[in-house]
């Protein structure tokens, strides 16, 4: 099993930065695949990024592309989400989640962090 703890929410202004993290427990993070999800208010939980097990390549949905960077670090057991040019829209609470082998492209998760908010001002 693996337990996930978000960490770097908060307020950030349009057009600002913002990296999250997530740290996880257990001996055998780097055969895990590792991705963000986010749910804004009154709106369902959607992908944002993920991350394979087996390479350091990242899939990410279209609204992000280009602004969002995930990354992982194997030997401090931690993903990464760099966030730059920030809208309103992206306001939500991220969540970050596993799945053991899983892939970038088709991730289904089955480990899930207790989120983080932030906030984008406008």
């Amino acid at each position: 099993q693996v337990q996930l703890v978000e960490s770097g929410g908060g307020l950030v202004q349009a057009g600002g930065s913002l990296r999250l993290s997530c740290a996880a427990s257990g001996r055998t993070f780097s055969s895990y695949a590792m991705g963000w999800f986010r749910q804004a208010p009154g709106k369902e939980r959607e992908f944002v990024a993920a991350i394979g097990w087996s390479n350091g390549n990242a899939a990410y949905t279209d609204s992000v592309k280009g602004r969002f960077t995930m990354s992982r670090d194997n030997a401090q057991n931690t993903v990464y989400l760099q966030m730059n040019s920030l809208k309103p829209e992206d306001t939500a609470v991220y969540y970050c989640a596993a799945e053991y082998r899983g892939s970038r492209w088709s991730f289904n998760p089955n480990y899930w962090g207790q989120g983080t908010q932030f906030t984008v001002s406008s």
